[in-house]
């Protein structure tokens, strides 16, 4: 979709969008609309008991005395709760009523418009939602009835001078998020661990340096764990790392380090999942994903900071040449695993990756995604992603970074008394412990090849990539969870001002 911030209206009818606040006031151009029309707008808001509520719409089609196919009035509550994230709701709203309405251009007024932010920024967290929402996957779509293919083209924002500044920044973490979701909702037989890193190969363009291991680097490198995941797929196992260096030093300071999961297809192995719902598991790389996507939205906006993000890609397989429960693996750290349950193959991949970045990259800092349990959708469902770390410090800068950007998080316990759970009789640990804590039990093994003095955060998103329903700035299917997380924890944290 486009984005324009045009300084009039297009002259040929078009939806127009105006805003009404809380209590039912009317915005400047929502009065006027309401003149222009004689009336029909406040007989209207009347009518539907509208009370200016933050995302709600009233519509009317065909309004006389305005040059518009349709007239939108949205609410947008208090002037002192109008922030970023409700213009955001806003133009999510915008798009969600708009996307196949057959309309192909549409116009929001936000001239006089009382806002908690700079009106200017106020608009481009409008077109940041707009843009965010409107996203949809329909490349196998072939047999789509004309009116439900997407129509809404371009999105013209008025009454904001200078928020083409702020929009630039928006629009790069916006093509972050959109990339997250494509690769997530991309079937397994198109991404795969080769076809993931030649998707990422773009990302150069950026100033993004490339290194991938394939499986002789991984031998070499002693990786043992990634690769006993690997060894049942005909899909060999890759690792992606992807520098951004944007501080303009030759020698920059150490870099924060992004480590995702990319389970690019996980039937469970030999240890094999349920039928029922398996196709699901082609999102089973959406950590790693998360991190690609995050990549790319730091690198495109030209954030001033030294940011690695690391990969681990697999397919996960059951041919006679899988890992068998009872195996025992030796990662690259030197640590010894016994499998117990294949389908716990996700902490084994982001292991040997984790160990590989601290031994490259010498990081203070490590935040990893992954989807890793179903058990922090039991405890959490599907509005938080569980956060288990090290450190205070990085729990409150993750935290904040999430309210800030809807990408929520709430901190897990961790421990002594869990990491006995996973000691192993015959190696040095095993990768499941009981039923019980199983989220915690698998961070706590994660932990086990976080050196010394690294500040580490490991952040379960199994309940955040993929939901079956709609949400303010996105379809059903894909999230993007965890793009803008991780841009705003870099920007507030990390980045030179």
């Amino acid at each position: 979709m486009i984005i324009a911030y045009p300084s009039t209206a297009h002259d040929q009818p078009h939806a127009r969008i105006v805003l009404v606040g809380s209590g039912g006031a009317l915005s400047p151009a929502a009065a006027a609309a309401d003149a222009a029309g004689g009336g029909q707008l406040a007989r209207a808001l009347a009518a539907a008991r509208f009370d200016g509520e933050a995302g709600a719409i009233v519509e009317l089609l065909a309004p006389a005395g305005i040059a518009a196919t349709r007239l939108l009035a949205i609410g947008s509550g208090t002037a002192e709760g109008a922030d970023a994230a409700l213009f955001e709701k806003l133009g999510g709203a915008i798009a969600a009523r708009l996307q196949t309405s057959g309309e192909t251009r549409a116009s929001v007024d936000l001239g006089g418009v009382s806002a908690a932010i700079p009106l200017a920024e106020a608009a481009a967290h409008l077109a940041h939602g707009a843009m965010l929402r409107n996203w949809r996957f329909d490349k196998y779509h072939t047999t789509m009835k004309p009116k439900q293919k997407p129509t809404l083209a371009q999105l013209d924002v008025l009454g904001a001078t200078g928020a083409e500044a702020f929009h630039a920044r928006l629009a790069a973490i916006a093509d972050g998020v959109m990339r997250t979701r494509a690769l997530v909702t991309e079937p397994a037989n198109v991404i795969y661990p080769e076809s993931f890193v030649a998707a990422a190969q773009d990302l150069a363009a950026l100033g993004i340096t490339l290194t991938v291991l394939d499986v002789p680097a991984m031998e070499a490198l002693g990786m043992g764990a990634v690769l006993g995941v690997a060894q049942g797929s005909v899909r060999p196992a890759r690792i992606l790392a992807m520098q951004w260096n944007g501080t303009g030093s030759d020698t920059p300071p150490a870099p924060v380090v992004l480590v995702g999961k990319g389970v690019t297809f996980d039937t469970g192995g030999i240890s094999i999942k349920p039928a029922a719902g398996m196709e699901d598991m082609k999102w089973d790389m959406g950590g790693a994903a998360a991190v690609t996507g995050a990549m790319h939205a730091l690198a495109a906006r030209r954030a001033k900071a030294h940011v690695v993000g690391v990969v681990g890609l697999v397919e996960n397989m059951p041919d006679g040449n899988a890992q068998r429960p009872g195996d025992v693996v030796t990662s690259m750290s030197g640590q010894t695993i016994e499998v117990i349950n294949t389908d716990a193959e996700g902490r084994l991949v982001l292991c040997d990756a984790i160990w590989w970045a601290q031994e490259i990259w010498k990081p203070e800092v490590i935040v990893d995604l992954a989807t890793l349990t179903g058990a922090i959708i039991i405890s959490l469902g599907h509005d938080h992603a569980g956060m288990f770390t090290n450190d205070d410090g990085l729990a409150a800068q993750l935290s904040a970074a999430g309210e800030a950007t809807g990408d929520r998080l709430w901190r897990m316990p961790m421990g002594d008394s869990f990491d006995k759970l996973i000691d192993s009789p015959i190696a040095d640990m095993k990768n499941v412990g009981p039923r019980e804590g199983g989220s915690i039990t698998a961070a706590q093994f994660i932990k086990r090849f976080v050196k010394p003095g690294v500040k580490w955060a490991h952040l379960d998103i199994a309940g955040t990539v993929w939901v079956s329903k709609a949400g303010t700035l996105h379809e059903k299917g894909a999230t993007g969870f965890g793009v803008r997380l991780l841009d705003r924890f870099i920007a507030d944290n990390f980045e030179a001002r």
